[in-house]
């Protein structure tokens, strides 16, 4: 059976997750990661896409981008990936493929639910148990959202503006947020929206996507644990 296309509105967020193949790293040290994030720039200008939060984990790469165009996402990927997956075979004299499969991606509305996958996103680390701070990490959004450091990858979704009137308000609301941790209910919600590439937020939002792509955009109940049930993200 031909896979349904993802949903995809322009400028509509999209939490996006590729993971490495077979759950292999997808970095193998700085340089890489470095090489990662220059591409993603580029990447970003060619597609003219927004880049609001992200984390390089060893195996995956959390982004959320809102594209002004339909397709846009997919084409940032697809760049993005196809370019890193070069260099990273050449410099590490290896062939084949990188990624595992397609990658994933949800819609996300764009208020609170952004800001919990914004968190979501920039807390991987803690979660992975790589840093009791998450402004330590050097390949996350976060210390630049928290106003430790500048991050030209990155522009403000109208719900990060919203945290405070200056740079410095939205820096100190965003550090406060950070030490509100996720329940376990909204773990699970960010990741089955993520795991099967629904629209993530409040009903009038799904009914608003429905809409306009003619898709049910709610998640489905699980019976039973895929098979992909033990891979879910971080």
């Amino acid at each position: 059976m031909a896979r349904q296309p993802r949903l995809d509105l322009p400028g509509i967020p999209q939490h996006i997750v590729q993971r490495g193949n077979n759950r292999l790293p997808c970095f193998l040290d700085d340089s890489d990661r470095y090489r990662y994030l220059h591409l993603l720039r580029d990447a970003l200008l060619a597609t003219d896409c927004q880049l609001h939060a992200y984390v390089l984990m060893d195996n995956h790469v959390h982004l959320l981008a809102t594209p002004t165009t339909k397709g846009a996402v997919g084409a940032l990927v697809q760049k993005l990936g196809r370019q890193y997956v070069g260099q990273f075979n050449a410099r590490h004299r290896r062939t084949g493929t990188l990624w595992e499969g397609r990658y994933k991606a949800c819609l996300v509305d764009g208020d609170a639910y952004l800001l919990r996958c914004v968190r979501y996103i920039d807390l991987n680390p803690v979660r992975a148990r790589m840093t009791a701070d998450p402004t330590t990490y050097p390949w996350s959004s976060c210390a630049a959202l928290c106003g430790r450091r500048d991050d030209l990858l990155l522009t403000l979704h109208a719900a990060q503006l919203a945290l405070g009137a200056t740079a410095g308000d939205r820096a100190a609301a965003y550090h406060a947020l950070l030490a509100e941790v996720l329940d376990d209910e909204d773990l699970a919600a960010i990741r089955i929206h993520l795991q099967q590439q629904r629209a993530y937020g409040r009903d009038a939002f799904q009914a608003i996507v429905e809409a306009k792509t003619r898709r049910f955009a709610g998640v489905r109940p699980a019976h039973r644990p895929g098979r992909d049930s033990h891979s879910v993200e971080k």
